[in-house]
Order: structure tokens, then sequence, then C-alpha cells
């Protein structure tokens, strides 16, 4: 058999056509050599579970877990603007940050209510960000995966939000535990941060 290659005639057999066989003769089945349906299946799936791999592949790399060190958030918050933004020091910002996802971009912690704080501002799933069919409120107008990647602008963008419609850091649990009221100067302590 020359250039031979497979064909699917029907869904429950293939056959390998020759070049040289017309298309009548491979239409009608003549000429050809039929080769099991499960041959079919095995190479359809194998194709198939190469996708699936490659799909969760890209997946597990994008949403692989970033973990800031404390001067490396002081110069992103900083150059953000969030140093005494509403009045908040970058200190408060960044023990905040610390205490609530001890600087970890993919943290995520379920509430009692079902709700789901987000990223490394642990921002709450039912007011601030859409998450999946729940009736959330959505204020910041983001997706809550959006607040769980390396990218912290829309994290930041939505935490700006937070003090500003709550009039300050009091939303954060931890922020109100360990920061509030303290000398925070040392959070950015070594940093090269103004």
């Amino acid at each position: 058999i020359q250039d031979a290659h497979l064909s699917c005639q029907s869904p429950t057999k293939w056959s390998s056509v020759s070049s040289t066989d017309s298309p009548e003769k491979s239409a009608s089945g003549a000429g050809t050599r039929n080769l099991p349906f499960q041959f079919c299946l095995q190479q359809a799936l194998r194709m198939k579970a190469a996708g699936i791999l490659t799909l969760i592949g890209c997946l597990v790399t994008g949403a692989e877990s970033k973990i800031y060190t404390r001067c490396k958030l002081a110069k992103i918050f900083s150059r953000a603007g969030l140093d005494n933004y509403w009045g908040f020091s970058l200190g408060n910002w960044i023990c905040m940050a610390y205490y609530e996802s001890g600087y970890n971009t993919t943290a995520q912690r379920v509430l009692d209510d079902g709700s789901i704080d987000y990223g490394i501002f642990q921002i709450n799933s039912f007011t601030w960000c859409r998450h999946g069919k729940l009736q959330e409120n959505n204020h910041c107008h983001v997706a809550c995966s959006a607040l769980i990647t390396d990218d912290l602008t829309d994290a930041i963008i939505c935490a700006r939000k937070i003090v500003k419609e709550t009039q300050g850091m009091n939303y954060w649990q931890g922020w109100k535990k360990h920061c509030e009221g303290r000398d925070l100067s040392d959070w950015k302590k070594g940093c090269e941060v103004s």
C-alpha cells in the first residue's frame, strides 16, 4: 500500500486507505483493510489526554503561588500610592498584608457563610469580588480569580476601594488585632522606600 493513511469510514471502524484506491472503492469499503474500533478509540483518547495534560499544565503554571518578601511588597505598595492613602502609612499596608495572607498571592480562606477571602489582602467574595454563581455584590467589579495572581494591580485597586468605602482599615481583622494603633515604622525598615 503506497501513501497509506488512516481514515474513519464510520464511528465504529477505521480503515487504511491507499492513495491508489479510487474514492468509490474507498467509500464502499472495497480495497480497504479495517482496523479495530478499539484502536480508533485508543488513538482518540491519547490525543485527548495529551490535550488535557497540556491544559492542566498551563493552569497549574498560571496558579503558582508567589509569596512576596516584605521589602518587595513595600516597593510595590509605595509605587502604587498606598503610603499615606487615606492617612494610612506604608507600614499599615505591609503589616496588614502579612497578618492577612503571609504575603501569599494565592491565599484563600473559606468562611462559615460560604464566602471566600482571596489573595494578599484576603478580599471577600460576597461583597467585593465575583466568584461563581453566588449572589455577590462585587463592589470592586472584578473576578475573585484576579485577586490571586502575582500581578497585584486588581488587588491594590480593590483594597483602596475597601478603605475608601469603609472609611478605614477596620475591614481587615488581622490589621485590627496586630497593627492598629502601633508603631509600624519597622515594617518598611531596610526596604529602600521613602
